[in-house]
């Protein structure tokens, strides 16, 4: 069989970092391939590279078997090579219909057919089962919304190849087995699909095959059944993974300090129904629910990142008359957030510059950091998350997902704060760079902090919590303790039982 598209030796250097090393992928017609790595591997390079967003210093593009040029997302595009990229590259402020058929916009008599712009972007998100406003902005919506209508996008009607950068990672589960289905669909019609994803057992739930990358170079090829979850973990990581000895926190004897943080009736309507939450020196509190059920807001209320309109915060025996986030730093509070492109990373910035921000905010801008304070700081913080970066003058957008995770927690940690808010801190990061981020938050806690850490991992929430408050659709419907959470007893608590 002529394979749909092949990569012969491609190779991609940046300066003092080269990212591939003459690597190899082919895919064949009705294939899902998966491409995995850990951050840093060479995945969103290879597939920039396949979708023309970059330029290769060597190697070639065969598709159905001839050779071609792909020099640009449109010539990309234009030969049925469609991509979906980890962070959601549409316009937040237009509507759904602009998003979906941007620059393809339907005319009529020279002008746009709106009536026909509408039906056709109903039309694609119909594939998905979405079925929204599409004359709403794009904005309005959650991210996993925004992530299906991405996808939406991509799916040209004569589309051979479908790159998918961490599709999953803003779906829950149900959205999850949704588009499973439609790639299965789009198997049967012969497309190839090409997956990025961290959550291994998603990969052996939809893949056909699996390339291993590692430090830019392909180190493994072959069927799901032909590379079992041990060795692809091993492949990726490049020995055998440790698992972690260390009980989960609900073990341990709980901080019995006076809180640092409380909140009374904390909510805002029509965003979140008024919630109590403690935080003590030392503790990890998880906060737990499906998607949509108010985690992120939770965690935005209590940094002033959304404003309350009822209730009562008071951060070491202050109170918080006015929240925002420029008082929540003063008072020694810093955040994490999940969508780290929009609301974490400052792109353009180095990654000196990223780090240290908040600390300058803290300070205020009378009182700057000098060059060599910055520095110090930046090496420091390199060293003790291991961003991978060739220095601290690189421009933090050109690093990979989880190394932009690390340094917004860097950002965070420089600023020695009091209370520190995580926000799915370990969304599309690697194996690796999870069990370091979750052996950080048990150190953090041992050396007084206090973390409130929201996320959807619940075997995460299970090692780090000392106690996991339940939310579901907005509203807090149960808090679990010490020995009694587990993974089983969180689900039960969502359900309702």
């Amino acid at each position: 069989m002529t394979a749909r598209i092949q990569l012969r030796g491609v190779s991609k250097s940046f300066p003092g970092v080269p990212a591939l090393q003459a690597v190899d992928l082919k895919v064949e017609p009705g294939e899902v391939h998966a491409l995995l790595g850990e951050n840093g591997a060479g995945k969103s390079t290879l597939i920039k590279v396949m979708t023309g967003a970059l330029r290769g210093d060597a190697g070639e593009i065969w598709l159905d078997g001839e050779l071609i040029r792909i020099d640009s997302p449109g010539a990309a595009r234009a030969a049925g090579v469609c991509a979906v990229y980890q962070e959601v590259n549409l316009v937040p402020t237009m509507s759904v219909t602009k998003n979906v058929l941007l620059g393809r916009l339907p005319r009529r008599f020279g002008m746009i057919d709106w009536r026909r712009a509408r039906s056709l972007a109903r039309a694609k998100l119909a594939r998905l089962e979405v079925d929204i406003d599409v004359e709403r902005p794009l904005g309005s919506f959650s991210v996993a919304i925004q992530q299906l209508v991405a996808i939406a996008r991509a799916l040209e009607d004569d589309a051979r190849v479908l790159v998918l950068d961490e599709p999953t990672a803003s779906l829950d589960a149900n959205e999850t087995q949704r588009l499973f289905a439609l790639l299965r669909d789009l198997k049967a019609r012969g497309m190839a699909i090409v997956f990025i994803s961290h959550f291994i057992d998603q990969v052996y739930q939809i893949a056909d095959q699996i390339t291993v990358l590692r430090n830019g170079a392909r180190v493994g090829v072959g069927s799901t059944a032909e590379i079992p979850p041990l060795r692809l973990v091993s492949l990726m990581l490049g020995h055998e993974l440790q698992k972690m000895s260390q009980p989960p926190m609900g073990l341990e004897a709980p901080p019995t300090s006076e809180p640092i943080l409380v909140a009374r009736g904390i909510g805002r309507r029509r965003v979140m129904e008024p919630v109590d939450i403690d935080l003590r020196p030392g503790e990890v509190v998880g906060l737990a629910g499906l998607l949509g059920s108010g985690r992120t807001e939770v965690a935005k209320l209590l940094f002033g990142a959304l404003r309350p309109d009822s209730g009562e915060l008071r951060v070491a025996g202050h109170k918080v008359t006015a929240p925002s986030p420029g008082q929540s730093l003063h008072l020694g509070l810093t955040f994490c957030p999940e969508d780290r492109k929009s609301e974490g990373i400052l792109a353009e910035l180095s990654v000196r510059e990223n780090i240290v921000l908040a600390l300058q905010a803290r300070r205020g801008w009378l009182h700057p950091l000098s060059r060599r304070e910055q520095e110090r700081l930046a090496r420091e913080m390199i060293a003790a998350l291991a961003i991978a970066t060739p220095d601290a003058e690189k421009p933090v957008g050109q690093l990979s997902g989880g190394n932009q995770q690390k340094v917004i927690l860097a950002r965070s940690l420089v600023a020695k704060p009091h209370v520190l808010i995580l926000d799915e801190p370990t969304r599309g990061i690697d194996v690796g760079a999870h069990a370091e981020i979750v052996t950080l938050i048990r150190s953090l806690c041992k050396q007084g902090l206090a973390l409130l850490v929201a996320s959807s991992e619940l075997d995460e929430l299970v090692t780090v919590s000392h106690r996991v408050v339940v939310l579901r659709d907005r509203r807090k419907v149960g808090e679990i303790q010490g020995a009694d959470i587990t993974r089983d007893r969180i689900i039960q608590t969502i359900a309702g039982a």
